[in-house]
């Protein structure tokens, strides 16, 4: 049975709520629908900063001590407001979605301790919007001793299904964090985070010129690589670590660039987002033949260029070129994801998350 699911994605890049509309029966998509975006204003943006350095402090998945109430608050307040404004825009009414995909905030991921938290109070929203909310998403897989990511590969895989390329295809989702979806057929799921996205970059861009991002990649265009210092970067264990993996937003916020001309620091961060993907390769059954880009990091065209420079003779493409909307990507995953958890397939496989067997997920918060 086909459902109409609105899925929302707030992303570890903190530029604010992807909304949009599928119809699908967990398997596959019948129909994409409209998306939306509301943006999360500097103050707003300011209190998740905060609540990601006062997570790492953190024991207990659902405590929300001093500034992390504040921040779930105004998380499930911006999220109402999202979808009250989709509505709106898209003259549709509560009752014509079934359900909503929650994914909620993630301020601390730690898997090795059995702990992932995502802020926001879905059983809130619920009420606000008067629609049921899956939401909690990665706790179960955690809980059973997987990473909690990535979990949109099965949405890549439903993806990847409707194209026309030769395999192996790799799906890349560019966000805060880089992960990629490995597809070879039917059988062969493989996934895990690669690196920093575009994280070190929006927090480089913050600190040395106020801005959120790198605009198409521009800023990168102008400056010289240090090939050296992505050289020794890659050599922290994690990129040796064959799949499945995963990260925290802040796991490498530690590597500094020491004193750099803003620009070279530009481009050597998105070369090394480029070089951590790239460093997968290695680890994977087969070289890839197709690499279809997705998310922020999609639009940063330096960013490919890089990415093209580094896999050979494999195919890289945005998204947005093979008629996907690399924006609302994770969004309608969790649109896809919530109707999986209403039927109880699985989310997660042992070779996306490392968890023991296919799990599902997910909890219901009914208004």
């Amino acid at each position: 049975m086909m459902l109409t699911a609105l899925g929302l994605m707030s992303g570890t890049s903190l530029d604010g709520v992807d909304v949009a509309l599928i119809e699908t029966d967990g398997k596959q998509v019948k129909a994409f629908g409209p998306s939306g975006y509301r943006p999360y204003g500097p103050a707003e943006r300011n209190l998740l900063r905060q609540a990601l350095s006062e997570a790492v402090h953190l024991q207990q998945r659902d405590a929300r001590p001093g500034i992390l109430g504040d921040a779930e608050r105004a998380v499930t307040q911006a999220h109402a407001e999202a979808v009250a404004a989709f509505l709106a825009q898209n003259r549709m009414r509560a009752e014509d979605i079934d359900i909503v995909g929650f994914h909620g905030q993630t301020v601390l991921h730690r898997p090795e301790r059995r702990l992932t938290v995502q802020i926001g109070d879905a059983p809130a929203l619920a009420r606000a919007i008067h629609i049921p909310v899956m939401h909690d998403f990665r706790a179960a897989d955690v809980e059973a001793g997987g990473q909690g990511a990535p979990l949109v590969p099965v949405y890549h895989r439903a993806l990847a299904h409707s194209l026309e390329r030769e395999g192996p295809i790799v799906v890349v989702n560019v966000g805060g964090v880089s992960n990629i979806t490995y597809i070879d057929g039917n059988d062969t799921l493989i996934a895990c985070d690669t690196g920093p996205g575009n994280a070190l970059l929006d927090d480089f861009m913050y600190r040395t010129m106020n801005q959120a991002f790198d605009a198409e990649g521009k800023f990168a265009a102008l400056g010289k690589v240090d090939e050296a210092w992505i050289a020794r970067a890659l050599e922290l264990s994690f990129f040796a670590s064959p799949p499945p993996k995963s990260l925290d937003r802040n796991d490498f916020a530690a590597l500094r660039l020491g004193e750099v001309a803003p620009a070279d620091g530009a481009a050597t961060l998105t070369a090394f987002t480029a070089a951590a993907i790239a460093r997968v390769i290695p680890l994977l059954p087969r070289r890839p033949r197709n690499w279809i880009v997705c998310g922020g990091g999609a639009r940063n065209l330096t960013m490919l260029r890089m990415l093209r420079e580094r896999v050979g003779s494999a195919t890289v493409e945005a998204a947005e070129t093979l008629g996907w909307a690399s924006d609302a990507i994770e969004a309608q995953a969790f649109g896809f994801l919530a109707v999986r958890g209403m039927k109880g397939l699985p989310l997660s496989y042992p070779a996306t998350t490392g968890v023991p067997m296919p799990m599902t997920g997910g909890v219901i918060a009914r208004p």
